[in-house]
């Protein structure tokens, strides 16, 4: 099983629970479960971290080597896949239009390419006027999860060391 990484996972971890300065283990967790191939983000999702122009945008320079997939020609053959299904529901004009141009879209895109299980922190929402990640998966039926699930799910410790 392999995990694809909306953005929100790692604004929220750098801002909440799993800060860059007092939890390091969260971060080389990811990075470890990336060299190993079971965990990704997209080209798009880096852009909106590179946008942040802060620690966050410093440690995916730093660090995130491979990390983020590029867009590619599969990746692309499911953007009518994707747009089809979100037209085809009861969206509005608005939120269709701005789901087409955001990382969500390409997210799903490439979870539907490489049969990846998306993960954000997005609920599903019975709204007209914004289009959820969770939604899009579940009406694709693709497998999607919070971070902690796939935590769990994949047993990750951080566990303190020794203090001297």
């Amino acid at each position: 099983m392999t995990y694809l990484l909306d953005a929100n996972v790692f604004i929220q971890a750098k801002n909440l629970h799993y800060g860059l300065d007092f939890c390091p283990a969260f971060w080389d967790w990811i990075l470890a479960n990336n060299r190993t191939g079971r965990v990704f983000s997209i080209d798009k999702v880096a852009d909106e971290i590179n946008a942040g122009e802060d620690a966050l945008t410093e440690w995916m320079q730093n660090n995130a080597d491979g990390l983020f997939l590029k867009t590619d020609r599969t990746t692309a053959d499911q953007f009518g896949r994707v747009s089809s299904w979100v037209m085809s529901q009861n969206y509005e004009p608005a939120a269709i239009n701005t789901f087409l141009q955001i990382a969500d879209y390409y997210l799903i895109a490439h979870a539907l390419a490489g049969n990846h299980v998306v993960v954000t922190h997005e609920v599903p929402a019975n709204s007209a006027k914004r289009i959820k990640i969770p939604n899009v998966c579940i009406g694709l039926e693709l497998r999607f999860m919070t971070p902690y699930e796939m935590l769990r799910r994949e047993r990750a410790k951080f566990v303190l060391g020794a203090t001297s």
